[in-house]
């Protein structure tokens, strides 16, 4: 299969390939996000050695696994090692011998998973690029990883012998809208973009999820098969993910199922307060590491300082697992088809619609022609008291040419309906966002919904931009 969009992934490794140094690229991101396939696709699987870990394996088998490629990529029958320093020595030795007039390209896949507990294996991977491959200028070592958690803290920040050995990351991010349309053009899978939505707000732009949709079945029939019936392969899949992906991965989880329960955005502090782990560095390596993995999303508040940023849930599968798949039974058909009406259904649907157009920022910005205008985004929400109503406006854009976009983001089936009294709520907002605000930049009102708004007499009396879901495939 072609490779789909990863512009800029392709132009930093084209200029490792160029430079006249050796150099260390860490490839890190979410599971199933396509990181083993960038780099074969990319060097069409020809590498000077390539090697990957074991998921469950000990010392003595990720030993034992390394040298079976040794021994195969170099046609040898080396022993196996008693540590890393020896293994990779022996593949220092094998590289030597091995004549390239360009790069030699090392691809070493899931790496966290060689680092078992107690082995020496930093040590030894200190040794090949300290002692070896940096003093010379035809190295291009690769190191890739599902464990967010492992490749920054022991390569990217790491401290100790490995500092700032790294020359180039990638932190491969899920597909945008776009390149998922032309994920299934490329599959022969027809749909328009409101089935594509709904698939999206399912499985985000993750290539390994996409690419279990099947060609002749709406997204409703997907949704089902994959997630609902009792092998559908999204049906257990975060389980998997999750002891996969991080050590100690409850502490991970339960932030996860806090911010869900709690309504889907809170404060560290508040994090604190209903996780119990302890503030300071537990909490915040396990957010950043949540984040770092593609899960979490922080965001700040509008007028207020980055101690205030709330944190919440932008893994679309995530969500929907909590929402619907952990509460499923036993399976039963039409289970997903019947939910359509039903108001769990309605509240999932608008939030994960919103969650897409926060990752469409870019895109909303094209739309609207201010592609080049420097801009932040926020969210933003003030609590009712005895005297007023809360507020809350789903997404803020502030321009730096003193305009504010306000959004107002609806899914639904058919246009939307602006009626008398929506269009007093609407007004209401504008007028607490500037009070509670005090801001003085003119605020745009934007609608963006699925198939537009529905024309009539409070259509565009407080609305100045209008989107549709069409403007995010932009």
């Amino acid at each position: 299969m072609k490779l789909i969009g990863r512009v800029r992934e392709i132009q930093k490794i084209d200029k490792l390939m160029n430079s006249t140094q050796s150099e260390f690229l860490a490839v890190y991101g979410r599971r199933r996000v396509g990181k083993t396939f960038l780099i074969r696709d990319y060097f069409n699987n020809d590498f000077d050695f390539y090697a990957t870990g074991l998921a469950k394996g000990n010392t003595k088998q990720q030993l034992t696994n390394f040298t079976i490629f040794i021994n195969n990529y170099f046609a040898k029958t080396h022993a196996v090692p008693a540590t890393w320093l020896e293994a990779f020595n022996m593949l220092i030795q094998e590289l030597e011998n091995k004549k390239s007039l360009s790069k030699k390209v090392i691809f070493i896949d899931e790496m966290p998973w060689m680092d078992t507990k107690k082995s020496d294996f930093m040590m030894g991977l200190e040794f090949f690029w300290n002692s070896w491959a940096s003093a010379k200028n035809d190295i291009l070592l690769i190191v890739c990883g599902s464990a967010a958690s492992w490749m920054l803290n022991n390569l990217i920040k790491n401290t100790g012998g490995l500092y700032n050995r790294v020359t180039e990351r990638i932190k491969l991010e899920p597909f945008d809208l776009q390149e998922t349309k032309h994920y299934f053009a490329q599959k022969n899978i027809v749909l328009d973009h409101y089935q594509i939505i709904q698939l999206y707000m399912v499985m985000g732009g993750i290539p390994y999820y996409l690419d279990q949709v099947e060609a002749g079945k709406s997204a409703m029939q997907n949704i089902e098969d994959l997630c609902f019936r009792n092998d559908g392969k999204l049906r257990t899949e975060f389980t998997y993910i999750f002891s996969s992906l991080f050590r100690e991965a409850e502490k991970h989880e339960l932030i996860l199922k806090t911010l869900f329960s709690k309504g889907g955005a809170l404060t560290r502090d508040e994090l604190v307060k209903y996780t119990q782990i302890p503030t300071g560095g537990t909490m915040t390596k396990t957010l950043n590491e949540l984040e770092e993995s593609g899960f979490i999303t922080k965001l700040p508040k509008f007028g207020l300082k980055t101690a205030k940023s709330v944190y919440c849930i932008s893994d679309f599968y995530t969500l929907f697992y909590f929402r619907f798949i952990d509460k499923a039974g036993k399976y039963e058909p039409n289970i997903w088809l019947n939910n359509i009406d039903n108001p769990a259904f309605r509240t999932w649907s608008g939030l994960a619609f919103e969650q897409i157009c926060f990752a469409h920022v870019p895109q909303i910005k094209r739309a609207l022609n201010i592609g080049g205008v420097s801009s932040n985004t926020y969210s933003w929400q003030t609590k009712g008291d005895d005297e007023k109503k809360g507020s809350q406006i789903d997404l803020v854009i502030e321009r730096r040419d003193q305009v504010i976009n306000l959004f107002e983001i609806k899914f639904s089936i058919n246009e939307f309906v602006i009626s008398k009294d929506y269009d007093a709520k609407l007004r209401q907002k504008i007028q607490a966002f500037k009070e509670a605000t005090g801001t003085r930049k003119t605020i745009f009102l934007t609608m963006l919904t699925t198939f537009g708004v529905k024309p009539n007499e409070y259509s565009t009396s407080s609305i100045q931009n209008e989107l549709t879901m069409d403007d995010l495939f932009l």
